[in-house]
């Protein structure tokens, strides 16, 4: 305390100041990753892209609320966006699907698709794969134009006998045999990015992710090899060729477009949307440009979490040649954007023309342009 006695007041206060405001400057800087998230200062032509070019479809949404209060605030909110159809994979079965899809008929019956889910819980019970595929039959009569299969199988369901129940189970063929009988496109996720097996350390592109979403964490033991259930998955679309899949998430493999290319010539019934992974998209534009334009007719538009605001990243990755613009959830892609520029064939193909070729009862009356 002897040094401060020697200090007039006004220079204790300068002190006292000083030391505050350097601690201040200290501690702002003690930040994590999680943290840093600082504004380009490159100044470049931006084109945003609030609406479409053309109508889409969205292949890849999830709606638990189809009352007429809920579809008619979707309505509105999909006329912004340019979103012609919503496609609801969380359709459920039985009665839940067939009173969403009787409110949709009653309100808006040209501007959503629902499509039925199958519970895999007691798989090798008796009559359990009679039982599914009737129960399906059901649902595409009250009006399902598809099925969409969560991840929870090859990750989560096991059979009677405790064992998982693979995605290539040959007990469940019966039911994509059905699909295909009966013309209904298959929607499938299967397992999750690469990264979610990966060891979490700092080279690992998903880590913040995984430290803020640590359920996503898998292992080779939990449940089981990333590229098992790949590879699951595409023995199962190569033995039922007459059934059309759309691998969701483009099959986890946007982030290697040379490989999910020699896929999709090998295994012609695949197709692929682009729901949740943009960003990997947008970060190789020249390549990912090649790879649209040349597999166009296979390649639908879906975004998966419905949240408008975030729609126009997706049209300007597709629509725009601007440069290193942001993508919106950091712990997802920590990247910039760069936009794919496609050329208005691709486009239309893109967000409708392919959806169209799959479900063939959508009102072509909802996609005409100026």
């Amino acid at each position: 305390m002897s040094r401060f006695k020697s200090f007039k007041n006004n220079e204790l206060k300068f002190f006292i100041l000083f030391i505050s405001t350097s601690c201040t400057i200290l501690y702002s800087q003690d930040m994590g990753f999680e943290e840093y998230n600082p504004k380009s200062t490159l100044v470049v032509p931006e084109h945003k892209v609030e609406r479409a070019k053309y109508p889409f479809v969205d292949i890849h949404s999830h709606q638990r609320d189809m009352s007429l209060n809920k579809l008619t605030q979707l309505v509105a909110e999909m006329d912004m966006l340019n979103e012609a159809v919503m496609v609801n994979l969380s359709g459920g079965s039985g009665e839940s699907l067939k009173n969403s899809i009787q409110n949709i008929n009653e309100s808006f019956p040209n501007r959503f698709v629902v499509f039925a889910n199958i519970d895999f819980e007691g798989v090798g019970q008796p009559n359990w794969t009679t039982n599914a595929v009737t129960q399906l039959e059901k649902d595409v009569k009250n009006g399902a134009k598809g099925l969409k299969i969560f991840k929870s199988l090859g990750l989560r369901y096991t059979d009677v006998d405790g064992n998982r129940v693979a995605v290539d189970d040959k007990r469940l063929d019966p039911i994509w045999a059905k699909c295909g009988e009966l013309g209904i496109p298959v929607l499938i996720h299967s397992a999750d990015p690469k990264s979610f097996w990966d060891d979490m350390n700092g080279e690992n592109e998903r880590w913040l992710e995984l430290k803020t979403h640590s359920r996503r964490k898998r292992s080779d033991t939990d449940p089981a090899p990333w590229q098992q259930i790949i590879d699951e998955q595409h023995r199962m679309f190569k033995k039922h060729p007459k059934t059309n899949f759309i691998n969701a998430h483009m099959g986890w493999y946007a982030n290697n477009l040379e490989k999910l290319a020699a896929l999709l010539d090998d295994i012609p019934n695949m197709n692929v949307g682009i729901a949740a992974v943009i960003a990997e998209l947008g970060r190789q534009p020249k390549n990912a440009r090649a790879f649209f334009i040349k597999y166009q007719d296979r390649i639908l538009f879906g975004k998966d979490s419905w949240k408008p605001e975030e729609f126009p990243t997706y049209f300007r990755v597709l629509e725009t040649d601007d440069e290193y613009f942001p993508y919106y959830k950091k712990y997802h892609a920590f990247w910039a954007m760069y936009g794919l520029d496609l050329p208005d064939e691709v486009l239309e193909k893109v967000y409708f023309k392919n959806a169209l070729k799959l479900m063939p009862n959508l009102d072509p009356s909802l996609f005409h342009h100026n």
